[in-house]
């Protein structure tokens, strides 16, 4: 997984050598940095870290659309909830946008043709997980132009809140931070529950990725238009649009462009990782702090991507699906690096082959390096949730795999945005004390930062321990609802 060897790749060494600077010792804890306004001071939340950004190596790199590949690979579960429910057949011609599986329930949505092309398989495919999974081998017609098919629009105007919530579900949208959590269900506001606050995310502070940047620089028409839509749906008064000081260039666009009719601010705030979650944008932008367990709309607030916003803003007025979405492609071993438009499906290994790598590739990245995860085959494709590519060459990843005792340095104490114990966390995940992390140390709130990881100088995989405790916890809760409805 990205989180321990991104903390390998980029910082042991440098730490090493500035283990006495005070500046290191700053950004290792989460501390403000010198050279940040003070008008951003105030607007950030406790503890976080510091890692390389490595973003100007694409976030002035227009969007560009990338090849179409000869055949791709779609698995029906590229969303949190039940995967799609396949409709087409093998050997079935499709066009560019034709539903091929349909939403499995309300925890679920559609999956779109992202070419025109025939069903050459319907068969399991190969997952970022490293599980099989059912999926469709879409083989792309070379000769079609690959327009894409349109269907009844929605307007804004006239549209109910029902009408809109089925819209995204049926345009097959999710969460394009990483999350790819249905759209559509986090719009759902309970009534009893009123949002006040619309906060669109544009912080983001994953390393190496500049998707969201050159969204909102390069779609800023659609990103209003998704507004209304997600206005009317949540009922919110306002809508405050969160940046980090490192795309000032993408705050300045989005606040002269605002139209006059709409109730939206733009927030810039400081550059500390991880920012972009949504509990510690609320906090750094609202002062408010979401309980534990608890979500947004427990203190008035839905948080919307940037880049899930812009989609909803071009999707629904033309009645699309979506079959496409913006990656960005970049690292130490990528040769052109950029921002590509790139259709789902798209097979890891045709877009390393396009872009070109170097000889001595040593881990390739599905997602940013901090949260996403180092993949063990690339003929894995991209997914709506796949927000990067990151390569890395031998040179810089480090093989050092040996774990040392904890040394009770508490510098994972300090780095924790949720203020956990990650080291106390740590010893009872290696005596399989799992109820006593859930019940007593507040387990379930960790949401896989990787800051812990990040600055144990013992090297200890802190968040694979967690990402692990989580899983056995949901497995045996899951077990015991079983059983007690038999």
């Amino acid at each position: 997984m990205g989180l321990f060897n991104f903390g390998h790749i980029l910082t042991m060494k440098w730490f090493a050598a500035q283990t006495d600077s005070m500046s290191a010792l700053t950004q290792r804890l989460g501390l403000p940095l010198r050279g940040i306004p003070n008008r951003y001071a105030s607007k950030t939340f406790r503890n976080g870290v510091h890692p390389p950004e490595h973003k100007s190596e694409t976030d002035g790199l227009p969007i560009k659309q990338f090849p179409f590949a000869p055949l791709l690979v779609l698995p029906t579960a590229q969303h949190i909830g039940a995967p799609s429910k396949i409709i087409v057949r093998e050997g079935q011609e499709v066009v560019r946008g034709q539903l091929l599986a349909e939403a499995d329930g309300y925890v679920s949505v559609p999956l779109h043709a992202p070419v025109s092309g025939r069903v050459r398989k319907i068969a399991n495919v190969p997952t970022v997980k490293g599980e099989m999974a059912p999926g469709i081998y879409l083989e792309a017609f070379p000769a079609s132009g690959q327009e894409v098919l349109e269907g009844e629009g929605i307007d804004y105007k006239t549209a109910t809140q029902d009408d809109i919530l089925q819209g995204i579900q049926n345009a097959g949208i999710v969460g394009l931070g990483g999350a790819a959590f249905p759209t559509h269900v986090k719009l759902k506001v309970p009534d009893d529950k009123p949002c006040e606050v619309l906060m669109l995310n544009g912080i983001e502070c994953e390393p190496y990725l500049t998707t969201d940047h050159r969204v909102m620089l390069e779609q800023s028409e659609d990103i209003f238009t998704g507004i209304r839509y997600l206005l009317k749906s949540t009922g919110a008064e306002r809508v405050i649009i969160g940046i980090e000081a490192n795309k000032q260039d993408a705050a300045d666009h989005l606040s002269r462009n605002i139209p006059e009719d709409l109730p939206v601010s733009v927030e810039v705030v400081p550059v500390k990782y991880p920012q972009g979650s949504e509990k510690m944008l609320i906090t750094a932008l609202l002062g408010k702090e979401v309980p534990s367990g608890g979500l947004p709309i427990d203190v008035g607030v839905v948080v919307v991507n940037v880049a899930t916003t812009a989609e909803i803003g071009r999707l629904l007025p033309r009645g699309r699906g979506i079959q496409e979405r913006v990656v960005t492609i970049t690292g130490p071993g990528v040769e052109k690096k950029g921002n590509y438009l790139i259709p789902v499906g798209t097979p890891l290994r045709f877009v390393l082959e396009q872009v070109g790598v170097a000889d001595d590739l040593s881990e390739v990245y599905l997602g940013g390096p901090m949260m996403g995860m180092a993949v063990s085959d690339l003929d894995i494709s991209i997914t709506k949730g796949s927000s990067g590519i990151v390569a890395f060459t031998e040179k810089e990843v480090s093989r050092t795999d040996k774990i040392y005792p904890c040394i009770k340095c508490g510098y994972c104490v300090d780095a924790c945005p949720l203020s956990l114990n990650p080291s106390q966390l740590g010893i009872l995940a290696k005596f399989e004390a799992y109820d006593e992390m859930a019940d007593h140390h507040h387990l379930m709130d960790c949401f896989e930062c990787g800051s812990c990881s990040y600055v144990c100088p013992s090297n200890i995989p802190l968040v694979q321990y967690f990402r692990m405790s989580k899983a056995i916890v949901r497995k045996r809760a899951a077990a015991q609802k079983e059983a007690a409805n038999v």
